[in-house]
């Protein structure tokens, strides 16, 4: 998941970094509250840190960090105290009460656990420096903008100047006198007493108040706007709602139960809001440095996430299909029917595409739209709904065969068409990312193997909702296009010699013969032939590939393999999470249940959280998972995977077209697993109930025109014909796959 054009290594974190999100605003800041000039660290607004320095002093002396929590994701309470002296430990508390919300608010309290008064004098140091999210992402703040600052009464107003563009931050703080760098003030806290002092600071842009509007670009002559609040009260309004809509857990495992709350919070601190169209709410990729909205990311993050809310997938759609690809335009790689990357707003991203803040430089966006809607078909989106997202999804068939598919040989090619583009288009888009087994990098045009899996999955979706339609003629043409992509697949991609698939053909078509996950996804798709599945999983399960904790990105029997890099030979929790529904669909059941829980006893071990990615090093000899250094926390598809693992153990598949609902738990003997309040077929909500001491499945809630069936789904090629007639079919639990994003 890099971000466009830019370095794959993050900013480091000091220990302890503190972390707000509201919609694509964030803040960053030291454990005591500070934020540091000079480091990674400050407030965010519409990709530009309007604040590179907010350091707190009383009395000349920093604070001295006790605790820092987050009650919210908007919302911090720094802990800490002015130092002691030579003479007597210090009886000064300060607590700091952050918000980002309109822009940042910070309330100070002062307690005096004294018998005397304590005169205090406290100093605020602000600055800003006005720099692009990926100048400060990569060290290399360089532009050097025209600065001035200015006192108004209680204001401290700072502008910047550059290049015909304005920014500005206006801080706030009532009887405080501005001096100098900061604003100061002078307290006198009563013995065993406290005084309080609150400051605002506001970015403005081209002096047009953008309080936390956090994704402004422009396209097709439309604006976005991903993030606004209409009041005050917006932030704590949508984070109740979404905790009061949450399914509820009683897993009877104390630890998974946190993990799936942990999740929970996280992706209802990712999402991000359209103004302009509330219902349409999207998952930002991850804080702190990917918090807009990006396609493929996007995508899966949604997709994972349907048990616990269907309507982030509608949401996601819908704004993907309101930017979809209309022209030809090589700088920012847009094409017709294309899906985005992502949106960047950012001084040096505009200027990278010309005053563009959409990219397009991604090959496997455009198919997993089209297979997201036909999952979403499936879960019993409304038919209308359906119907608005048919004429985007049908341009995107176009894309791939038209723009995708770059030589007619049936598969997506990509290849940047600047060298400021993205150099690999798939998920593992680091500049190395793709390699032979040798180490050395394949040579583009590149056909991923995943991106014809998901291509196999956008052709299944759309047939079955032609099918949906009446429509036969495009499900035969689609179910053709599917089986005739799964043939050319198998033969092309195939290793013979190894027993597994290449990640990829090169640009004379040459198989990258790396042992890599990649193929992972095709097992999840079910692109890859019954006959090869058993070899596939043998060599996702190796010691060169399954760690103890997941499933490495590149087997450490491969030249470039690397525990530490970004995407060869690291651990992402959502890449072993589709690599183990993979193998539940091809029914192997207890190698599923095996990556299942070794990836949640991982997120135990990294305090209930997921992160991007962690260090691929084996169990054996590192016992306690390694922290990748720059791994972006929360991140999206890492907080869904717990949630579409869960799904995968109940083996929980709805197919509302046929108001059918399939479940057969693969859960460990012994387990007694309920879900309460669990999104279903619109309004409705239902309850699990799953005792596997007595072999016992409940769902309570169904509507009535749904039937439940216990055991796991077959493919649904031997459920319809090409007519879309129902046939009869009876399931051994245990025995067949989980679904993937195909409908197959």
């Amino acid at each position: 998941m890099s971000g466009w054009n830019a370095a794959n290594a993050a900013g480091r974190m000091a220990p302890g970094a503190v972390t707000l999100l509201e919609g694509a605003s964030f803040c960053i800041s030291s454990a005591n509250g500070d934020i540091d000039p000079g480091s990674p660290q400050g407030a965010f607004f519409n990709d530009t840190r309007f604040i590179g320095e907010w350091n707190l002093t009383v009395n000349g002396s920093p604070i001295e960090a006790l605790s820092a929590v987050t009650p919210d994701p908007y919302r911090a309470r720094f802990i800490g105290r002015v130092p002691a002296t030579a003479n007597a430990e210090s009886t000064l508390l300060v607590e700091r009460e952050r918000s980002l919300e309109h822009g940042l608010t910070e309330r100070v309290i002062v307690r005096n656990h004294s018998r005397v008064e304590a005169a205090c004098r406290l100093v605020l140091v602000v600055d800003t420096d006005f720099a692009d999210l990926f100048e400060v992402k990569e060290g290399r703040v360089s532009r050097s903008w025209t600065q001035s600052r200015r006192s108004e009464g209680d204001n401290l107003i700072l502008e910047s100047k550059w290049n015909g563009r304005s920014q500005g931050l206006v801080v706030t703080c009532k009887d405080a006198q501005v001096q100098g760098r900061g604003l100061a003030a002078d307290l006198v806290v009563p013995a065993h007493g406290e005084r309080a002092w609150t400051i605002s600071a506001t970015p403005h842009s081209g002096m047009a108040a953008t309080a936390n509007s956090a994704s402004e670009g422009t396209k097709h002559g439309q604006t976005l706007n991903l993030v606004t609040d209409a009041e005050p009260s917006a932030s704590i309004r949508r984070i109740t709602e979404w905790r009061t809509a949450m399914p509820v857990a009683d897993l009877g495992d104390d630890a998974v139960e946190r993990v799936i709350r942990r999740s929970q919070e996280d992706l209802g601190s990712l999402r991000i809001f359209d103004s302009a169209h509330p219902d349409r709410v999207v998952v930002a990729a991850g804080a702190p440095w990917f918090m807009a909205l990006f396609g493929r990311d996007s995508l899966f993050a949604s997709y994972m996430s349907l048990l616990l809310d269907p309507s982030l997938a509608l949401g996601t759609l819908r704004t993907l299909a309101e930017y979809q690809g209309r022209a030809v335009n090589p700088l920012t790689e847009e094409e017709p029917g294309r899906i985005l990357h992502e949106v960047r707003l950012g001084v040096s991203t505009a200027e990278d595409l010309a005053g563009s803040g959409i990219y397009y430089g991604t090959a496997d966006a455009t198919p997993l739209f089209v297979a997201g809607l036909g999952e979403l078909n499936r879960w019993g989106l409304e038919a209308e709904a359906v119907q608005e997202l048919l004429p985007a999804a049908d341009k995107a068939l176009e894309w791939m065969e038209n723009y995708g598919d770059r030589d007619g040989d049936g598969f997506i090619e990509y290849k940047r068409h600047t060298e400021q583009g993205l150099r690999n288009q798939g998920w593992k888009d680091s500049w190395d990312g793709i390699n032979f087994a040798d180490g050395s990098l394949a040579e583009p045009p590149i056909a991923l193997c995943e991106v014809q899996a998901y291509s196999y999955s956008a052709y299944l979706g759309r047939a079955l909702i032609a099918l949906t339609n009446g429509d036969t003629a495009m499900a035969e043409r689609c179910s053709a296009k599917a089986h005739a992509l799964k043939r050319a697949f198998n033969d092309r991609f195939w290793l013979p010699d190894r027993g597994y698939f290449a990640v990829a053909l090169d640009g004379d078509k040459r198989p990258v013969d790396s042992l890599a996950s990649n193929m992972g996804h095709c097992l999840w798709t079910g692109i890859i032939d019954e006959d090869k599945a058993a070899s596939v999983v043998e060599h996702l399960m190796s010691p060169e590939m399954f760690t103890g904790w997941g499933i490495r990105t590149l087997a450490s029997s491969m030249g470039a393999y690397n525990p530490a890099s970004y995407h060869n030979g690291s651990v992402w929790p959502h890449d072993t999470t589709l690599a183990a529904a993979g193998m539940m669909r091809y029914g192997f059941v207890e190698q599923a249940q095996k990556v299942a829980y070794a990836l949640l006893e991982a997120a135990d071990y990294f305090g209930g959280r997921l992160p991007e990615l962690f260090c691929g090093l084996d169990r054996r000899s590192y016992p306690v998972p390694v922290p990748y250094p720059a791994s972006c926390s929360p991140q999206a598809w890492a907080s869904a995977a717990p949630v579409h693992l869960i799904r995968l153990l109940l083996r929980f598949d709805p197919i509302l077209i046929w108001n059918e609902l399939w479940l057969a738990p693969a859960l460990p003997p012994g387990t007694h697993f309920r879900l309460d309040n669990v999104p279903f077929a619109g309004q409705a909500r239902i309850s699990l109930d799953v005792d596997m001491r007595n072999d016992s499945v409940q769902v309570h809630g169904l509507p009535k025109h749904v039937g439940l069936r216990l055991g796991g789904r077959p493919p649904l090629s031997e459920l319809f014909d090409i007519t879309g007639s129902r046939r009869s079919h009876t399931a051994s639990r245990g025995k067949t796959p989980e679904p993937g994003l195909d409908g197959q």
